[in-house]
Parts: structure tokens; C-alpha cells; sequence
């Protein structure tokens, strides 16, 4: 009996590996990896697979809106209930601080090197550096190098004395690889498998040429952000790197609004614990980007080594309509009618009711996030509050031009374009706009190196392999 139970639990063992040890009977049954059920992610919503008809369905004589549809369909995705608050993009901004004084610790010109031990903790997180043990240390001097390093990504004003955050050194370099790119077969490393078309004759000695974005910091300590064009040469190529300074622009509350007391918020939007759950804003395109680069490595550290995970990334201009519309043709806005009142007379979002008038839905500027009520999908504020990032560029065309399947119109322009080249989607309206730029079904731009302090975002990620059809949050902690 004992021997049976051996050979059984022998072959579960070698079958769950995806390798059959016996009893296959010469059939093919397949060879199935193994399963990894990830978490929902913290805070998100997932948004049903699906389809609907994109753009605006009927005349709107009010606004001079023409009915202008495309029935596309979209895979499940999970998407943050509220926009980025001030609180969570602050995370960022205090990761790339102590990972620039964590890198400075050992920099001899801050008196470190080998005086330090550099730490980390088992996410990959800069800790505290501890003193190396093995040393003898002289620890007046560890404690001063320590201090130093500290405050040097601090700078004291000149003239009125206030401490703060060096902004100009929070730059965060990141790489990405161009998976779509490098999937082209024109971009294939072997000529033969560039062309099908059999009548078409091969030169292996075709010279295929790429473009890639590098950055470095000059001799002067000035970030450069370049494209370069060369001929292609190998899958690094596809690996693009860029270093972006990601502190919001607080002095958008000042340069949107000329001839306003706007002061306070320069000074105390993003800073203020009063504001931790208001949506960041006064962050471009490409440091909500770098944001979404940032959060998808720092949840792969909480997973298990060669882990694949669909990464963060900012909703494709249809994927927003159509989880803001929670997939309904009908719904010009998030919730079901085209009333902007309930019963009770309250505004269902925070946005300008009236010339003038920013206050009669309860709000001066910006609303905490989720003050009003969730669409059917779950999501809070995709009306109002901040208008909002998406990955997609901006043409007039838009939609006639991107496929109906999982549609994306997308571009890295690089530094050299025009700039008109470096339009992107805004979706959702904010707390300035009036009632026709808040619709769902309506789209606008912005381009992607401007910071307005009505433009905020939130992320997205894919769901991948199944869905069971019902959208719903993912649990609290």
C-alpha cells in the first residue's frame, strides 16, 4: 500500500511540473504551466471586458455636437477608483529623494564610500544605511557625512529663509523596452523574415533603421533627453531610456490664472497634509508616465524573481470613455441621465456651474476624491474634479484611424518633433470646466510637457487570461 501512495504522489508531482509521466496513452492533453493567482491590485476597479459605441451618438444643438461613433471592444482592465492623490504621487517624489541620498552615502565627495554599508530592505527599498560593523568608525565624522548627504537634496531660500525640497534634483531615469516595436517584421534581425511575399526578392544587406530615446546629465548637471537614429544592430535598440524631473509644477496655480490670489496653493497644495487626499496635479504627461514606470517596479519587488506582470500604465483615450461611461452607449456622463442635480438639487461633480460661479457644487478649486458618487463601474470622479492624462495622442481623426479591437492611437514623439507632433488626449473635464467639457463623450488636449493645475491622471493595468464578466473594487487594506 505504502508503494502505491509512493508512485501516486510521484506522478502528481511530475505532472503538475506540465511534464506527463505516464497514463497519457499516446493523446495529446497538453502541457499546462503553472498557475499564479495575483492579488487584485490595491485601490483598483475592474472594469469588464466589452464593447460600445466610442464618441458622441446624437445632435447636441446646445453644444454643436454631430454624432460621431465607432464600435470598438476592449479586454478587462483594472483601473484606480480615484485620480492619483497628492498624498500617493508624494510617495514617488520621496522614493527618488532617499534613493539620491542613499547613492550619495558612498559618494566619496560627500564623505562616504567605504564609511557606509548600503542597505536595502527585502523590496529593494532604500532603509537607513547602517555603519559597517566590520570597521572601526570614527562616528563623528560617519554622523556628519550622514547629515550632509541628507541635506543636499535640500535648499534653504536665499532671501526668505524657507527650507524645502531641492525640485530640480528630483529626476528619475527609467528604461522601458518597446515590445511593439521590436515585434514589427520589418524590424527582424534575419532580412529573410522581413517579407512574405515570396516574389519579392531578399537583400540580406537591407540596412533597417531605428530610432531610440537616451538620456544622460551633463557635464553641467543639465538633464538631455535625445533621439538618436541608427541602423538596427541589436534588441537593445528597443530599450529607450529617459530621466524626467518629477516634482508637480506648483507654479501652475500662479501661470494659469493671471491677476488671482492664488498664492496658497502655490505654496501649500502638494505640501499640505490638508491636501493629502486632493488629486495631484501641475504633473505632465511625462511625469505621469514616469509614475506609471515607477509603480510597476516597485510592485515587482514584492513579487517572486522572473515574475511576468502586466505593468501600470496611463488608460488608452478609449478605455477611459468607455469606464467612465460604464459602457453605455446612452450615458453622456458617468451616471445615467443628462442631468447635472440629483433630486435633492446637489451637483453630481465637482465642476463651474455658472459664470463666475465655482462654489455652488461645494468646492473652490479641486474636491477630495470620491466626494461625489461612483459611476456603475465603480470609479469616482471621471467627471470633473481633474481633467485627466491618457496614453493616447491627439488628432482630429482619432478614431477613424485606430483599429476597433483594444483601439490605441499611440506615439513617443521624440525631442526633435514638432511640437504640435506632442499633443495628447485629455479626458473628463476639471473643476474650471462648465458642463460640456465634463461629458464623457467629449475629448480635448494638452500637450504632454505642460502642467496645468486642473490636469491630474490615474492608472490602468490589463487584465490578463480570464475574466468572470463582473467589474467590481478590489478589497481595502
Amino acid at each position: 500500500m505504502k508503494k502505491v501512495l509512493l508512485i501516486l504522489v510521484v506522478t502528481v508531482v511530475l505532472t503538475s511540473c506540465g511534464k506527463l509521466f505516464s497514463g497519457d496513452g499516446g493523446e495529446l492533453v497538453g502541457a499546462r504551466m503553472a498557475s499564479f493567482n495575483e492579488p487584485a491590485p490595491y485601490g483598483m476597479v475592474l472594469i469588464k471586458r466589452g464593447s460600445f459605441e466610442m464618441g458622441p451618438a446624437d445632435r447636441d444643438s446646445l453644444w454643436g455636437f454631430l454624432p460621431d461613433t465607432r464600435g470598438v471592444s476592449f479586454e478587462a482592465f483594472w483601473m484606480d477608483e480615484t485620480e492619483i492623490t497628492n498624498a500617493k504621487y508624494r510617495q514617488f517624489v520621496y522614493w527618488v529623494r532617499d534613493s539620491i541620498i542613499r547613492e550619495r552615502l558612498a559618494d566619496p565627495a560627500y564623505g562616504g564610500n567605504d564609511l557606509f554599508k548600503i542597505t536595502e530592505d527585502k523590496y529593494g527599498d532604500p532603509v537607513t544605511p547602517h555603519l559597517d560593523w566590520n570597521r572601526p568608525i570614527p562616528w563623528k565624522r560617519a554622523n556628519e557625512d550622514e547629515q550632509r548627504a541628507i541635506e543636499s537634496v535640500y535648499y534653504t531660500n536665499p532671501v526668505t529663509g524657507e527650507k524645502d525640497l531641492d525640485k530640480t534634483q528630483m529626476n528619475y531615469k527609467y528604461e522601458w523596452y518597446d515590445y511593439t516595436t521590436a515585434a514589427l517584421r520589418r524590424n527582424n534581425f534575419d532580412p529573410y523574415l522581413r517579407e512574405r511575399n515570396t516574389d519579392i526578392e531578399v537583400d540580406p544587406n537591407a540596412v533597417v533603421m531605428i530610432s531610440k530615446d537616451t538620456a544622460y546629465i551633463d557635464t553641467e548637471g543639465r538633464v538631455v533627453n535625445q533621439t538618436i537614429t541608427r541602423p538596427l544592430g541589436s534588441p537593445f535598440d528597443f530599450l529607450h531610456t529617459h530621466i524626467v524631473n518629477i516634482y508637480p509644477d506648483e507654479t501652475s496655480w500662479i501661470n494659469d490664472f493671471k491677476n488671482a490670489y492664488n498664492e496658497p496653493y502655490l505654496k501649500l497644495y502638494f505640501t499640505h497634509p490638508g491636501y493629502d487626499d486632493y488629486p495631484v496635479v501641475g504633473v505632465s504627461w511625462e511625469q505621469a508616465y514616469a509614475f506609471c514606470v515607477w509603480r510597476t517596479d516597485y510592485y515587482k519587488k514584492t513579487l517572486p524573481p522572473g515574475r511576468v506582470i502586466e505593468p501600470y500604465r496611463l488608460p488608452t483615450e478609449g478605455e477611459w470613455e468607455y469606464a467612465a461611461r460604464a459602457g453605455k452607449n446612452e450615458n453622456k456622463y458617468p451616471w445615467a441621465d443628462d442631468v447635472l442635480q440629483n433630486e435633492k438639487g446637489c451637483f453630481l461633480a465637482n465642476f463651474k456651474p455658472g459664470d463666475g460661479n465655482y462654489t455652488e457644487d461645494g468646492h473652490l478649486i479641486t474636491s477630495r476624491v470620491a466626494s461625489f458618487a461612483p459611476n456603475e463601474f465603480g470609479l469616482y470622479d471621471m467627471a470633473g474634479n481633474v481633467a485627466e492624462w491618457t496614453s493616447s495622442i491627439y488628432t482630429e481623426s482619432g478614431k477613424s484611424q485606430v483599429s476597433d479591437l483594444n483601439p490605441d492611437l499611440h506615439y513617443n514623439a521624440a525631442k526633435e518633433d514638432p511640437y504640435a507632433m506632442k499633443k495628447k488626449v485629455v479626458r473628463g473635464g476639471s473643476w474650471k470646466d462648465v458642463a460640456k467639457f465634463i461629458r464623457s463623450d467629449m475629448r480635448t488636449f494638452e500637450y504632454q510637457n505642460e502642467t496645468r493645475s486642473y490636469i491630474g491622471f490615474r492608472c490602468v493595468r490589463t487584465q490578463v487570461g480570464f475574466s468572470n464578466g463582473k467589474g467590481g473594487k478590489s478589497k481595502k487594506k
